[in-house]
């Protein structure tokens, strides 16, 4: 049965380009033809994908994953089997032995002319051998702060996570940004170019003057450089998207989704630090090292105490093409340090140094978490104030634009005005779309400050 497409991630709009596999196993996008349309869903969840901090933060936790089951393999039992077999020619001549040395001794049937000064021997030998720790509270301890360690990384990861959903969030909010003052710019340059076609057809009917067509060709040209610097804008915000998303740099985007715009009705303060205390990753990642430096704290202290284990093998063993016989050993082993006082105290010091160290790096983060929650939401409130008041200059600055524009037309006044009233409102368009655009990155960084980002940034939007 073929493979269904995901529904979350973008679909190719024509032929479908298969990405290039290195014999590493690396994989790198490619382009795919036309404009691949995207929203922003899409968006985030390809950067969740295909975002290299997240790709490197992924092994970075299998490593720490890979260490913890070899700190667990120290207290499970050991069990290895072996066999071999040894063929040997031994001079026992070479080794002191002469067969005058049993001279004099007297044993029926045995002739000592018998013995032979080089001997062959052919063994073999197979056995299974078992060690299990029996007590060591020292590797006990080390197998728990392991395991904190991986609690670690994954706190970690997560917070690269969270990371990622704010920049690819922002940067497709900056494109759509962008390309909305492009589209301005470029009804403006239609505009634009009205009314220097009027000026121009009222100096060559002999009703208007030069400087009329001079101060519209001016704005024109104007309202051209703006354009043309808007697209740049618009094509170097879709190269960072793509960076942050895993794609290709030269990858064409169609943003699918509009500018979003709802007023936020959060929590308080008080309910946004209490949900940031248990929702930051960071913070949460600091507090499982925490763990970590206080079992390995407690490993040092145990270090004193005696460690138990035992062990031993059974197996056969004779000459290769004779009789084998059973052979067994068990042992027990008991181990404690004697003469080892100042490695202890000083491993002792050091994980107390760890463990203040996180402790004093603990309460700056709440502290630092609140600053980050008051900053967010104090932009949160000032930029939505911002965009209403924007609003209602574009409005008057529209309405300013058209009454100019009516007494142009009606031969009332020169164009100045006219002029003058569509700089006001591409001013007050541009600080309409920064302003939307600083309100929505604003709230994004709310999320990012509470530690709810990855999970809730639909809720933030709206």
């Amino acid at each position: 049965m073929a493979q269904q497409p995901d529904p979350a991630l973008p679909t190719a709009p024509s032929a479908v380009v298969r990405p290039l596999q290195l014999a590493s196993g690396v994989v790198i996008p490619q382009e795919t033809p036309g404009a691949m349309p995207l929203t922003l869903d899409q968006a985030i969840t390809l950067g969740l994908k295909s975002n290299a901090q997240i790709l490197i933060q992924g092994q970075q936790e299998r490593s720490v994953k890979g260490q913890t089951l070899s700190v667990e393999n120290a207290l499970l039992p050991s069990l290895t089997a072996s066999a071999y077999t040894r063929a040997q020619e031994i001079n026992l001549a070479a080794m002191g032995f002469k067969p005058s040395a049993l001279a004099g001794l007297s044993i029926p049937g045995f002739n000592i002319a018998d013995i032979q000064e080089i001997v062959k021997v052919n063994t073999t030998n197979a056995q299974l051998a078992l060690n299990q720790q029996l007590f060591n509270a020292p590797a006990y301890f080390l197998y728990k702060a392991a395991k904190k360690a991986s609690d670690a990384a994954t706190w970690n990861t997560l917070n690269v996570r969270g990371g990622v959903v704010l920049a690819v969030g922002g940067y497709y909010l900056r494109t759509l940004a962008d390309q909305a003052q492009l589209k301005n710019a470029q009804a403006l340059v239609k505009q634009d170019q009205l009314v220097y076609d009027h000026a121009k057809a009222e100096r060559d009917a002999g009703v208007g003057i030069n400087l009329d067509v001079l101060r519209a060709q001016v704005q024109l040209q104007n309202e051209q450089q703006e354009t043309i610097r808007d697209e740049a804008a618009v094509a170097k915000d879709k190269i960072a998207l793509n960076r942050q998303m895993g794609q290709p740099a030269g990858q064409e985007l169609d943003l699918v989704d509009t500018v979003p715009f709802a007023e936020y009705t959060g929590l308080s303060l008080e309910d946004e630090r209490a949900l940031a205390f248990t929702r930051r990753k960071d913070l949460l990642g600091l507090q499982s090292q925490l763990d970590v430096a206080t079992q390995t704290a407690r490993a040092v202290k145990y270090e004193r105490l005696p460690t138990v284990g035992a062990g031993g093998f059974y197996g056969v063993l004779g000459e290769t093409t004779g009789l084998y016989h059973g052979v067994f050993a068990a042992q027990g082993k008991v181990q404690f340090p004697i003469f080892e006082e100042a490695e202890l105290r000083g491993q002792k010091e050091v994980a107390q140094a760890q463990i203040i160290g996180l402790k004093r790096n603990i309460d700056g983060l709440k502290v630092q978490i609140e600053a980050d929650i008051r900053s967010a939401q104090l932009d949160v409130d000032t930029y939505d104030e911002l965009v209403k008041v924007a609003r209602s200059n574009q409005d008057l600055s529209a309405q300013e634009l058209q009454d100019a524009t009516d007494r142009y037309k009606a031969g009332v006044d020169d164009d100045l005005p006219v002029v003058r009233a569509q700089a006001t409102l591409q001013g007050a368009e541009a600080q309409v779309i920064q302003a939307e655009f600083q309100y929505n990155y604003a709230k994004l960084r709310l999320s990012r400050s509470i530690g709810v980002t990855e999970t809730q940034y639909k809720q933030f939007l709206r």
